[in-house]
């Protein structure tokens, strides 16, 4: 659908950075579907633009201040705490 290929190199690339190990037929498989992505990007540079409505209402409800939780409350259901704070595992 799109007129630029993705070539398999992009799409290992892609693969590497969202740290996702595919085979040599999901490479090929992977490339065709980004491929139509792109395309329905440029289709989208077609349409055309429409004019927008000078009055806009804001149709959302104004924000009610309500007490929130204390720190020990929020903290009740925590696998594990330090320090008074949510503690999470260790990301490399």
């Amino acid at each position: 659908m799109s007129d630029t290929p993705v070539d398999a190199d992009e799409v290992r690339h892609v693969a590497e950075l969202a740290r996702v190990d595919l085979d040599e037929d999901e490479v090929e498989e992977f490339a065709a579907q980004f491929a139509d992505i792109l395309g329905y990007f440029d289709a989208l540079d077609e349409v055309p633009e429409v004019d927008r409505e000078d009055e806009l209402v804001n149709v959302m409800r104004p924000d009610e201040v309500h007490e929130g939780l204390t720190q020990e409350e929020a903290l009740s259901n925590a696998a594990e705490t330090e320090d008074g704070y949510f503690k999470g595992p260790r990301v490399s």
